[in-house]
């Protein structure tokens, strides 16, 4: 069968529910950006110029007509046109349905709906890569007649972008894509050749092919038609560097930082780099994929190298030009090339080498960076042996210290004296973990705790150990070891010493231990609570029960260990229980007190009790006993 049997002469499609959502919102949000079209559409000109370029290395036919690639303007400002051709790979009839008719990526009705709901429109259409669609800011008809490379057959897309769009058989002599746009009254300025000089020279003087400007029989190239990134340092400015960033993301952020090197040895290399000021929309993809160009001697190979930027660098911009590879290596190859392996060891080290920079020049720049990216960042500490130091040295925490994101650096350096390891409290809130009451017996004695929220802080703790010969120590597993470090001195410390043991106590934890059963791994006194009457902890022995839970959500696990219910001795409520577990009839009456102070502790760590309706009755039961005696 044909491609002309399977494709009626005309076909009449709806967009998908997405597009069409994000099209209404580009079409009214963002007319303040207009300008920002013309980048987006000489970009996906030149990627797809790219593609064309590397596909050739292996099938030189392809481009044996016309080898000279190139994107082309021309205009006529009376029917308010604008025509953009480029010669690339270009599309054919399946390409444009599901590229200009769908959003292919995953995760798209989320992103149409942050989309609608964000100030910051442009940043997130960029982030998405759906440039095409800032045509309709100031179109009102587009027509996109496209003719894949080493293809006979063309065909026009077309669309007024309200809800429908049109496929056809149509007739174009060569390969590549033509945007054919009808433009909005409002719009009919980009139909100048001053304007569009005015652009492109902006947005796009960085592209690596000529932009050429075809108007009265003349050519006119519009930019400086040379790789950015081959240029010498001093001859870019900040605004070149700024656009070419726009170009590699997609993003209308700004670049926080930028690393461009032209390196020798024994291998040779360049690399452009960027470090984005917002976090990309597909940071926490479950593919973990970089967003880094690899080209060799100037020739598009890839964006999907895996082995070229560890996962964890993944929100990463730029490209990596490469000498010494060859040019028709394949991507299988790519991925177990030591000379990749190098590359991608250098760009690491010179990043944190630039980062721990950064950090001590810009504090507070830095922090913000960190809270945009540190999560990801801290993944490299478990996956990556060789970046664990250069990690360490610029992470950041949350401490009980204050508000201000901490060093481990500073922390040792604020370590009190007697203390040995670095204490921290791992969960899934900072807020909730700066509540919790396993802090109250370190912050009676001045110990700074630090507060993991990440997700991934529970697995990179057990790989790491230790920073700068000081073990990392949960203080939500095994004896607090408090013992040989005194209290901060307060009017009461001095009652408290003079005070004996409550009686009873030893008979108390007896009969919370029966009536607890198997819902406990054992009761004992606590050295770490201060104010609460109680808290959970795991054994010494035994995993942090925040990373359990993990563990379990996730499958990985079946079932939870039984924790220790510690009690503070010196707490009123555990006195007067302690005074009654020596009175006749105790073991009836101290049950549900017991369930109570263990389901009390579970809400103290964020959890539900065991039971809630259980829990709702002993509640309503105690508060209608302590009634009854008024």
């Amino acid at each position: 069968m044909t491609e002309d049997q399977t494709n009626p002469p005309e076909e009449k499609r709806k967009f998908e529910a997405e597009v069409s959502k994000l099209l209404h919102i580009v079409a009214n949000s963002l007319y303040s950006d207009k300008d920002v079209f013309l980048r987006e559409l000489i970009s996906n000109a030149s990627d797809a110029c790219d593609k064309l370029r590397y596909e050739a290395i292996t099938k030189p036919e392809l481009i044996k007509d016309d080898p000279e690639f190139r994107i082309e303007f021309s205009v006529n400002a009376k029917k308010r046109t604008l025509t953009i051709s480029d010669n690339g790979i270009g599309m054919n009839h399946d390409d444009l349905v599901d590229n200009l008719g769908t959003i292919a990526r995953s995760g798209s009705g989320k992103f149409v709906e942050e989309l609608a709901e964000s100030d910051d429109a442009v940043s997130l259409i960029g982030q998405f890569g759906v440039g095409f669609y800032s045509a309709f800011m100031v179109a009102e008809q587009v027509s996109v007649t496209s003719r894949r490379a080493g293809k006979e057959d063309a065909f026009v897309w077309s669309s007024d972008g309200l809800g429908e769009f049109t496929v056809m058989p149509a007739t174009r002599e060569t390969r590549g894509t033509t945007i054919e746009m009808k433009l909005k009254k409002d719009a009919k300025k980009y139909a100048e050749v001053d304007e569009l000089r005015r652009i492109v020279k902006t947005y796009s003087d960085h592209i690596g092919l000529p932009i050429v400007l075809k108007s009265e029989g003349n050519d006119e190239t519009l930019n400086a038609a040379s790789a950015l990134w081959t240029r010498a340092k001093k001859d870019i400015s900040e605004d070149q560097y700024r656009e070419f960033y726009h170009h590699v993301s997609h993003s209308f952020d700004e670049p926080w930082m930028t690393i461009h090197a032209h390196v020798e040895g024994k291998i040779e290399f360049r690399l452009l780099l960027y470090v984005p000021t917002q976090r990309p929309f597909d940071l926490f993809d479950p593919a973990r994929k970089h967003q880094v160009k690899l080209y060799v001697k100037r020739v598009f190979i890839t964006d999907e190298c895996e082995g070229l930027i560890p996962p964890y660098l993944r929100f990463l911009r730029g490209i990596v030009d490469s000498e010494d590879l060859a040019l028709n290596v394949s991507r299988e190859l790519l991925q177990s090339s030591p000379m990749v392996t190098r590359i991608r060891k250098d760009i690491t080290k010179r990043l944190f080498r630039e980062l721990d920079k950064k950090a001590k020049k810009d504090k507070d720049g830095f922090i913000a960076f960190w809270k945009e990216f540190g999560a990801v960042l801290k993944e490299g500490l478990y996956e990556d042996g060789d970046a664990k130091e250069g990690i360490l040295k610029i992470a950041r925490f949350t401490t009980t210290a204050g508000s201000e994101l901490a060093s481990l650096e500073e922390y040792v350096g604020r370590m009190k004296e007697g203390q040995t390891g670095i204490y921290y409290l791992s969960g899934s809130e900072a807020d909730v973990l700066a509540k919790s009451p396993l802090l109250e017996g370190y912050r009676a004695r001045g110990l700074e705790v630090l507060l993991l929220s990440d997700p991934v802080d529970d697995f990179w703790i057990p790989t790491v150990n230790a920073f700068d010969e000081k073990t990392f120590q949960s203080i939500a597993r095994g004896d607090a070891g408090l013992d040989d470090i005194p209290l901060e001195k307060s009017d009461d410390d001095d009652k408290k010493t003079d005070e004996a043991p409550a009686e009873g106590m030893d008979s108390l934890i007896a009969l919370l231990k029966l009536d607890l059963g198997d819902a406990v791994k054992d009761v004992r006194t606590s050295t770490r609570l201060t104010d609460s009457p109680v808290c959970l902890v795991a054994d010494e022995s035994g995993v942090d029960m925040h990373l359990e839970r993990l563990l379990k959500q996730h499958g990985r696990i079946d079932s939870l260990a039984a924790p220790i219910l510690e009690i503070n001795a010196d707490h009123d409520l555990i006195k007067a229980l302690a005074a009654q577990a020596g009175k006749p009839g105790a073991t009836d009456d101290l049950a549900d007190a017991a369930q109570l102070l263990f389901d009390q502790a579970r809400i103290a760590e964020g959890e539900l009790p065991v039971d809630p309706a259980a829990f709702s009755r002993r509640i309503a039961a105690v508060m209608a006993k302590g009634l009854s005696k008024e």
